[in-house]
């Protein structure tokens, strides 16, 4: 299937999910988790009407804005974030969803100043407290919010998690409703510097689910793009 069919498939699933919640699907942003995919499918994808696009890689973002590949549609960091990485992200992006730690977010207040900007963040949680994963664990979320008033040039706009790998479909929902609850603790809280509208949760084996669950934007790779190949090059 082509790339629009994929992102027309998606979109139905989607909707499908959201009514079935009782949900507007208008509040679902779909991002377009681009890595490993080049700058002319990225602007098929925009073409085909993402809301965003999400790259993990340093490296691979910079090479695609230099080819202009996500105009039309605003371009997220969604991996992991090295701190000496974060001059080539911050003010770049328009949203970076992968803060995992304080020192990355020290590390982004003071580029951020530098710059004389305010960078969008979503804090991300490690919901399966598994070693393997960075993110914040839920306990330390409240302790985290109560900093966020010492980053000036930061806002948090919400929530992201890659919950476990699970086998068997709805299996994810325990961490699902988890990062719901916690998304619904801190709005309530009207912390300075945090204006929560992000839930982001959500990837190809399971955004239906996710987005009974809350989610507000799903990242969306494998069936928009189709299977990513990691087998390298030969060597001549």
């Amino acid at each position: 299937m082509s790339i629009a069919e994929n992102i027309a498939a998606v979109r139905a699933n989607m909707t499908a999910a959201a009514i079935a919640a009782g949900r507007d699907p208008a509040e679902i942003r779909l991002c377009a988790a681009t890595k490993m995919n080049d700058s002319e499918a990225v602007r098929e994808a925009i073409r085909c009407g993402v809301d965003c696009c999400g790259e993990n890689r340093v490296q691979e973002l910079t090479a695609k804005l230099a080819e202009h590949a996500y105009e039309g549609a605003p371009v997220h960091f969604i991996g992991h974030l090295q701190t000496n990485k974060v001059r080539q992200v911050v003010g770049r992006v328009a949203l970076i969803q992968s803060v995992d730690s304080l020192r990355l977010l020290e590390a982004i207040q003071a580029e951020a100043l530098r710059q004389g900007i305010r960078q969008d963040i979503l804090l991300e949680i490690n919901i399966g407290r598994e070693a393997s994963k960075s993110g914040f664990l839920p306990e330390e979320l409240a302790p985290i919010l109560e900093k966020i008033p010492d980053f000036p040039n930061l806002r948090v706009r919400g929530l992201m998690a890659i919950p476990p790998i699970c086998q068997n479909p709805g299996a994810n929902g325990k961490f699902f409703q988890e990062m719901y609850n916690l998304s619904v603790d801190i709005t309530a809280k009207k912390s300075d510097n945090v204006s929560v509208d992000i839930l982001s949760m959500g990837m190809s084996d399971d955004y239906a689910d996710a987005i009974r669950w809350g989610s507000t934007m799903i990242r969306v790779g494998t069936a928009i793009f189709g299977p990513r190949s990691y087998a390298k090059p030969h060597q001549q």
